[in-house]
């Protein structure tokens, strides 16, 4: 196999080999300390040999009854001590016993496949919520769906063929060249390792020049359905444009390009074919001719010449399964490429060794010389200072681009600051497991997004184990109870995708129930209240303000009204604090917070 280069963490077609795959999934289908896989697996493989030895013997039967049956043949049936019938009879045995136990590998092997198959698939999904908030919106969601699905099912066809295909086709196309060795002459084993070789060569070379077209076709699959999916998931964006022909060309131009690699697949595939089976015709006619000439002259009987043909034609299905098995695998290969390219993927933010829970005793956060840009030319936090007391509820406003939702996304540690640090009752959250950190901290975001699932389940996921009464309870609170009960299924009422069954303030309502039952001590409000009307708006506010006594608030706002009874407000702007203090007395400076204060009152009074 042609050597590729390899680069750092990047493990997929183009760059690694297919033994390096390979030796990735070994470990699923031997894994440590489960004793029951191994034994499974080590059952199956002696079962599989048992078949092929009887797989192997069975021609053997039928030469015999074949030889019983010629005019001279009562010599044979008389040496094994059977007739024609009996022979016949035992033929028809061994071909049941070698399904059987075909069939009996697979039972014992398929409980093996779906745990390692299960195992591979849930290690995926975890690391994919393993990594960064940089890698996920860089990435598009539809091609990564996409990856993931064939990479799974590509893992599950290469355990199941590696272990029951090549081994046991090499095993019985040894044992058939042995046995025309002993019982024929070097002649027809000549042929028959000429034939295979020629075979092998051919569909190898075919098939790799079929793997380039294969990765083209696959690659435009993926981008037509991330298309696909990209496009339904704004399909309200889509309307408003009138871009439905725009979307539709967009998808067919990448189906285009699907379409033409998929011809020259299939095109390639029918010279394979054909090739194969010029190649294993010929092999057959040859070995054939050889036999025919032999009982003719007297040399091999009637019998001999059926066993001949009987071996080759089960010589014939596994080569032809050899291609097959060998154009899936390398198409499984191509296909786990990008899956294994995701697992290598590094996450970006991880917890340090020995990291310790985060222990919260009053939630004081203290951000000290903070520094933090997406990219490295361009900083949004420039040396930001800010001290939170506990039990305070903090506000921080200021221009769009300034760096207020950036903190909030240092403080759940979607990314980890440049410079400086960010504490919590002291403790660096770099320090800590991000997973308690994550359960001392409930976010309302601007734009809060459901799951394809019921109301009941979208609240429930702050907190899975609350009761149905702490369920309503947090509806309640949240003003939503009432119109939830309005609806003719109640909680059991389905949002639909991405919530979009909901009216934006409804989202929103679902968004703050959900915190609520959560309960943290520490609570992250990013415009929390933006999409709800201003009646709704003032009755979420004073839950919002009674839910936050006795915890950490920091509220990210933009609309000041809201915000105008915090404990302190802090004003940025081009990522530093430039203002700081109470309501009143951000007024009375007449500064950047005064400003934006005048000028929302004069837009609301317009």
């Amino acid at each position: 196999m042609r050597r590729l280069p390899k680069t750092n963490a990047n493990l997929n077609d183009a760059q690694i080999q297919g033994w390096q795959v390979i030796r990735r999934v070994i470990p699923y289908l031997w894994p440590d300390g489960q004793g029951w896989v191994k034994r499974r697996v080590v059952a199956a493989i002696l079962v599989l040999v048992l078949a092929k030895v009887i797989a192997v013997t069975t021609p053997l039967f039928y030469k015999q009854a074949v030889d019983a049956l010629a005019p001279d043949g009562a010599s044979a049936a008389t040496f094994l001590g059977a007739g024609a019938v009996g022979l016949t009879i035992a033929y028809g045995i061994a071909r049941l016993m070698n399904v059987g136990f075909q069939q009996l590998r697979d039972v014992i092997f398929t409980r093996v496949g779906q745990r390692a198959l299960r195992a591979l698939a849930l290690e995926t999904f975890t690391h994919i919520h393993r990594l960064s908030m940089r890698y996920h919106i860089t990435r598009k969601t539809g091609g990564l769906s996409r990856i993931i699905e064939r990479g799974v099912k590509g893992v599950d066809f290469l355990l199941r063929f590696l272990l029951f295909s090549i081994g046991p086709l090499v095993l019985e196309l040894l044992m058939i060249a042995v046995i025309l060795f002993f019982l024929f002459d070097v002649w027809y084993l000549a042929v028959v390792v000429g034939t295979i070789a020629v075979y092998v060569w051919f569909t190898f070379k075919v098939t790799e020049w079929r793997v380039k077209i294969r990765k083209e076709m696959n690659d435009q699959d993926t981008d037509a359905n991330q298309k696909a999916i990209d496009s339904l998931l704004n399909f309200e964006t889509v309307k408003y444009f009138g871009a439905e022909r725009w979307e539709a060309n967009r998808y067919d131009h990448a189906m285009q390009q699907y379409e033409a690699a998929a011809i020259r697949t299939n095109y390639s595939l029918a010279f394979l074919n054909f090739g194969q089976s010029f190649l294993i015709t010929s092999g057959l006619v040859a070995v054939m001719v050889m036999a025919a000439v032999g009982v003719q002259n007297g040399a091999l009987t009637v019998g001999d010449f059926v066993m001949v043909n009987a071996y080759m034609i089960q010589i014939t299905m596994p080569l032809n399964f050899l291609g097959t098995v060998y154009r899936e695998i390398r198409q499984a290969l191509i296909d786990m490429g990008d899956m294994f390219d995701l697992l290598g993927q590094p996450a970006e933010v991880q917890d340090k060794p020995g990291a310790k829970p985060l222990q919260v005793n009053g939630g004081a956060i203290s951000l000290r010389d903070v520094a933090f840009g997406y990219e490295a030319e361009r900083a949004i936090l420039k040396g930001v200072d800010l001290e939170v007391r506990p039990g305070q509820t903090v506000a921080i406003v200021g221009s769009s681009g300034s760096g207020k939702s950036t903190i909030g996304r240092l403080l759940f540690r979607f990314y980890d600051v440049t410079d400086g640090s960010l504490c919590i009752d002291g403790q660096d959250i770099r320090d800590v497991t991000q997973e308690s950190l994550h359960a001392q901290i409930g976010v309302v975001p601007q734009d809060t997004v459901l799951f394809n699932d019921t109301i009941h389940y979208n609240i429930a996921y702050g907190r899975p184990d609350a009761t149905e009464a702490e369920i309503r309870e947090a509806a309640k609170a949240a003003k939503i109870h009432d119109f939830i009960m309005s609806l003719p299924r109640g909680y059991d009422t389905a949002v639909g995708e991405r919530g979009l069954k909901l009216s934006g303030g409804e989202k929103q309502r679902v968004g703050i129930a959900r915190t609520l039952l959560k309960n943290p001590p520490i609570l992250l409000l990013d415009e929390a209240t933006s999409a709800l009307d201003t009646e709704t708006e003032m009755e979420i506010q004073d839950e919002l303000k009674a839910m936050g006594q006795g915890r950490t608030v920091i509220t990210i706002a933009h609309r000041l009204s809201t915000i105008a009874d915090a404990d302190r407000i802090v004003v940025l702007e081009d990522g530093l604090i430039v203002e700081t203090g109470s309501h009143n007395e951000l007024l009375e400076k007449d500064g950047r917070y005064a400003h934006l204060w005048n000028r929302q009152e004069a837009e609301e009074a317009a």
